[in-house]
């Protein structure tokens, strides 16, 4: 699941504001620390502002107006406004500790694109935050949706969707009040997602079956992810309880267990039927009784004739 091609390193400090053009550009080299672009070297952003620029020295915030856009290199941030907070650093000069944009908010990187309301980029704790309507991260694999914040946590290569969360490749989809997901880096550069704990009202649905829990954490490498606690696997009118359930994401099919893998056998519990550590399965037979077992005989009796329903075995 690929996510982000790190387009926030480039929103690095100290940065010094000039009128011309209107460029931001690097004050002096920072080290980076992982593999990626930087906005540093001798790169300008380049910021189109259709309705102008201000400068506010007191506020000491510099804002671009009227649907403003900044690009450097293959990463571009759009917004309604676009407004650069700064201060002055040891050396003296100005450098850019915050970021903020208002209004339809997009960045696009590489392979990836962001979506919301507004967007704020915390430099000092190396955090973006978008927050708004219509929250979401779209890739070339993965969309990623959320009704609170979507936040990238650059540092720690983690990034996290709250309320209602999403996380949609192909036909399945895992749903949960928090997901955090881990970023790795390929030799090409690219982040993608390895790993997504789930956290709160988890839901697995693939296109045969339906897997409810109170956690998950779904490895997007084996595409398997582990359900824990009052795990619910449902599958047309037939239900799975047990405290853990394995869902296999590329087959559609969930393996329940009668305890969460590497802990002790759960205890017996006054709430929950499946406490004490069994799985319990509620099937409900079709119209004809059959309870979703096969009409015939999975193994031909002896002759190489089928017994039919209603009709006993014969004597030899």
């Amino acid at each position: 699941m690929s996510m982000m091609n790190d387009p926030f390193r480039r929103w690095r400090r100290p940065l010094a504001i000039t009128a011309i053009g209107l460029a931001l550009v690097i004050g002096r080299p920072v080290p980076a620390q992982s593999p990626s672009l930087e906005m540093g070297g001798e790169k300008p952003i380049d910021v189109v502002a259709p309705g102008g620029f201000e400068f506010h020295e007191k506020e000491n915030v510099a804002i671009a107006r009227g649907g403003a856009t900044a690009t450097q290199g293959d990463m571009t941030l759009k917004a309604q406004t676009l407004a650069a907070y700064f201060r002055k650093n040891a050396q003296g000069t100005n450098e850019i500790y915050r970021l903020l944009a208002e209004g339809n908010v997009e960045l696009h990187g590489q392979s990836q694109s962001a979506y919301g309301t507004r967007g704020i980029y915390d430099l000092d704790r190396s955090v973006a935050v978008l927050t708004g309507e219509g929250l979401r991260l779209v890739t070339e694999q993965d969309t990623v949706t959320a009704t609170d914040s979507l936040e990238y946590w650059r540092s720690e290569n983690l990034t996290v969707a709250r309320g209602n969360a999403v996380a949609i490749r192909e036909n399945n989809r895992v749903r949960a009040d928090r997901l955090v997901g881990l970023l790795t880096t390929d030799k090409q550069d690219k982040q993608s997602l390895s790993r997504v704990d789930a956290t709160g009202n988890v839901v697995i649905t693939t296109p045969q079956e339906v897997a409810r829990g109170d956690k998950g954490t779904y490895d997007l490498d084996t595409e398997m992810a582990l359900l824990t606690g009052n795990v619910k696997v449902t599958r047309g009118q037939n239900q799975l309880n047990g405290p853990a359930a394995q869902v296999d994401l590329k087959s559609g099919v969930s393996r329940m267990l009668s305890q969460v893998p590497g802990a002790a056998p759960v205890q017996g519990s006054t709430q929950q039927p499946t406490g004490d550590g069994r799985v319990r399965g509620l099937f409900i037979p079709d119209s004809q009784g059959r309870g979703g077992q096969p009409q015939q005989p999975a193994t031909p009796p002896p002759g190489g004739q089928q017994t039919q329903p209603g009709q006993g075995s014969k004597k030899p």
